[in-house]
C-alpha cells in the first residue's frame, strides 16, 4: 500500500465544518489584533482599531515615545535614543547592563561609520573597555567591533556585517522589547507566535491525514486536498 493512501483523507467541506464547529469570541480576536498593533508600534491603526472595535482604552503616548527610541536607533541616532529611554524609565538601563552596553556598542559602530577614528578608539577604551573587564561575552563584542578599523574596505571585513542595517534593527528591537517590559507588556505579539504554531500543527498532521491546509497564511485559504 502506497505510504499516501495510508492516511486518512479529510474533505473540503467536512474540514471547513469542523473549522464552523470552534468557537472564538470576536473580543479575543479583538485583543490579539490590538496586542499586534501596540507591540509592533503601530499608533495610529491601534487608535483607528480601539475606535472601529471598541477594543479596551491603550495610552498611546507610550507606543508614540517607544517608537521614537526605536527610530532613533534606526536611523543611527543613539545617544539621542539612550536619552528618550532614560526620560522613559531610568532603570531600564540601570537594570539591563547588556542592553547599555549593546546601545553604547551601537554608537561606536556609528562613530566608525562616520570615520572617527580617533572619537571611536577613545570611546572603546574610556565606555566599553571597562564593560569588556567584567564580562568576557562583552569584551568578545568590543573586540569584534574594533576590528572594523583595521580594514580600509569593509566590504572585504570578516565583521563587516556590524555596519549593516540588520546590526541597528537588532538593537533596537532590543531595546523595544526591554520598554515592553518595563511597561508590563509582552515584548513579542501574539499573532505571529499563533501562525507558526499553525504551521508546526499543519507538519505534525501532515503525517496522519490528507486534508485541506492553508499554504498561504497572507490569505489563509484552504487548498483542497492532493490524494497521492
Amino acid at each position: 500500500m502506497a505510504q499516501g493512501s495510508s492516511k486518512k483523507v479529510i474533505t473540503k467541506e467536512e474540514w471547513e465544518k469542523r473549522l464552523n464547529d470552534v468557537k472564538i469570541r470576536k473580543e479575543d480576536m479583538n485583543k490579539l489584533v490590538m496586542n499586534f498593533l501596540v507591540t509592533e508600534g503601530y499608533v495610529d491603526a491601534a487608535e483607528k482599531f480601539r475606535m472601529e472595535s471598541g477594543t479596551e482604552h491603550i495610552d498611546l503616548t507610550t507606543i508614540t515615545d517607544r517608537m521614537a527610541v526605536k527610530k532613533a536607533v534606526q536611523c543611527g541616532n543613539v545617544e539621542d535614543a539612550i536619552e528618550k529611554v532614560n526620560d522613559l524609565n531610568p532603570e531600564i538601563l540601570d537594570t539591563n547592563p547588556q542592553l547599555f552596553f549593546h546601545l553604547q556598542q551601537q554608537r561606536l559602530i556609528e562613530l566608525i561609520r562616520n570615520g572617527k577614528v580617533e572619537e571611536a578608539l577613545e570611546f572603546a577604551q574610556e565606555e566599553l573597555a571597562p564593560r569588556g573587564e567584567e564580562n568576557q561575552s562583552f569584551l568578545e563584542e568590543l573586540e569584534r567591533t574594533v576590528a572594523l578599523l583595521a580594514f580600509e574596505d569593509v566590504s572585504n571585513c570578516p565583521v563587516g556585517d556590524l555596519l549593516d542595517m540588520s546590526q541597528r534593527l537588532k538593537t533596537a528591537s532590543e531595546v523595544n522589547a526591554a520598554i515592553l517590559t518595563s511597561q508590563s507588556h509582552e515584548k513579542d505579539p501574539k499573532l505571529p507566535s499563533l501562525l507558526k504554531m499553525l504551521v508546526w500543527a499543519q507538519n505534525q498532521l501532515d503525517e496522519k491525514a490528507v486534508y485541506p491546509r492553508i499554504n498561504d497564511l497572507s490569505t489563509a485559504k484552504l487548498e483542497d486536498p492532493s490524494i497521492s
